[in-house]
């Protein structure tokens, strides 16, 4: 019974908001704003949603880099526990990103999208509106993330234009992350088929961006694939703007002299990764909205 009055206020809302986004004469503005607001209703409707996904990162932050800096491994002019901690996020933004990715399966799937499509606005809204709540939701958890790493005892060093390399980098890094999650969730048939190529495009890619040890601690031939990787750059990116402007990370890929050049140099892979892909991803919602 419960579970049955939960989906029906599910919907309802949805298609309350979704008749509100199609009144005649709506701005962009406004309907974009029914469009987050709905979305943000159906993604974190309980503090669980936005916590569970956090408990796999923060238990690494906190427990397993501080258990791996006692065992010795070392980075160039930088303390494991930091390095590690920023490496963290390099596993939650895509995780959260893809993991969003659902809810553009249960709108298809339940019916909601139809109502949606019938709204007289621009099919991107959609996908705008959709893209904006992931950013809402990813930063939330990156801020309790550094938080918790910070408070465990990662040194970070924190200025206003560090800060802008961070957040220019994740930001760019998550935008690119959900166009991927938009574009398969439109184009993958089942929810069970897209839960299972999850691991392969927001984990895999972990273990070789450089997150838990230089890259240029891996063969040869893995170094050079890591160097192709977006999430290679926006880590190194990252790094560079909370750790005292270290730019061991993006030297590993560039193997240039100037970090800011290096950095702007890697923002750039990023910002085109992100462009990219969400031109993707209204491609691919646009495609399956006529199909």
């Amino acid at each position: 019974m419960t579970t049955t009055t939960t989906t029906a206020t599910i919907l309802s809302t949805g298609t309350d908001r979704a008749a509100s986004a199609r009144r005649p004469g709506t701005p962009p503005g406004r309907a974009l704003a029914t469009l987050v607001r709905r979305r943000l209703s159906l993604s974190a409707r309980t503090p669980r949603e936005i916590l569970v996904p956090l408990l796999t990162p923060i238990l690494f932050a906190l427990v397993i880099a501080p258990a791996l800096d006692t065992i010795g491994p070392s980075v160039r002019g930088l303390d494991y526990m930091s390095f590690a901690a920023i490496g963290t996020a390099a596993l939650l933004i895509p995780l959260n990103c893809m993991f969003s990715g659902i809810g553009v399966i249960v709108d298809r799937e339940s019916g909601a999208r139809r109502d949606l499509l019938a709204a007289p606005i621009s099919r991107a809204l959609i996908v705008v509106a959709n893209l904006a709540v992931a950013l809402m939701i990813t930063a939330l958890q990156v801020a309790v993330l550094i938080g918790a790493a910070v408070l465990r005892g990662a040194e970070l060093g924190v200025n206003a234009r560090g800060i802008a390399w961070f957040v220019g980098a994740a930001v760019l890094l998550a935008i690119g992350m959900y166009g991927a999650a938009e574009a398969l969730a439109n184009r993958i048939p089942t929810l069970e088929e897209y839960t299972g190529s999850l691991p392969a495009i927001a984990i895999v890619p972990f273990f070789f961006a450089g997150s838990l040890f230089p890259i240029d601690a891996l063969p040869r031939f893995l170094t050079d694939f890591a160097k192709v990787l977006p999430l290679t750059h926006a880590l190194a990116v990252m790094r560079y703007g909370l750790l005292d402007h270290n730019p061991s990370g993006l030297r590993d890929i560039w193997g240039m002299s100037s970090p800011t050049s290096m950095a702007a140099l890697s923002l750039g892979v990023v910002a085109l990764f992100a462009v990219l892909l969400t031109s993707v991803a209204i491609r691919a919602f646009t495609r399956a909205a006529v199909s």
